[in-house]
């Protein structure tokens, strides 16, 4: 089994994921229906239905969030080459033969991800805001859409974790 699979390319980033993302796309599928089926109470179709939509927008909110670590990278002239997707999260890639780069430029291109998850999360609150008026399955997708780029690619991206573009920002805060 290959390493990586090669995904394609988006603005000169080469996207990856390794096979244990597509053991991670479907385990959270599994999980996110069995929520909606067990604890929201949908049809057994709906909870498919909604677990299959509720991952794909996790996986397209990893990819926005890479997207602004991209754009942000690329304005501080030393950009990504591309984005791996590992489990149900992704990491970025730059060149192996980047210079050192200063403290503030790390900063800059941490913090383009969570800048991006926050615009993309104000979007999802209006749409989870319009959908309360429907309900049903659109409300439950909405609700996740927002409260996954808030909590998990917005402020979860500050927590220092190892990981996370906090763990970049804390290591490099106050560095040259």
């Amino acid at each position: 089994m290959p390493n990586k699979i090669v995904l394609g390319n988006l603005y000169n980033l080469e996207l990856t994921a390794k096979p244990l993302a597509f053991i991670g796309f479907v385990a959270l599928w599994i999980v996110l229906s069995a929520i909606g089926y067990y604890l929201l109470r949908l049809t057994f179709l709906d909870s498919l239905i909604g677990g299959f939509i509720c991952t794909l927008l996790h996986f397209l909110s990893e990819l926005i969030h890479h997207l602004g670590h991209a754009g942000a990278a690329r304005r501080t002239g030393y950009p990504m080459r591309g984005v791996k997707f590992v489990h149900v999260l992704a990491l970025s890639q730059y060149p192996r033969d980047e210079p050192e780069l200063s403290g503030k430029i790390h900063i800059r291109r941490a913090l383009g991800g969570p800048t991006i998850s926050f615009v993309v999360s104000v979007i999802a609150f209006l749409i989870l805001l319009i959908a309360q008026n429907y309900g049903g399955l659109f409300y439950w997708i909405a609700l996740w859409f927002f409260l996954d780029n808030f909590f998990v690619f917005f402020l979860g991206a500050f927590l220092p974790l190892g990981f996370t573009d906090g763990s970049s920002i804390y290591k490099w805060w106050g560095k040259p």
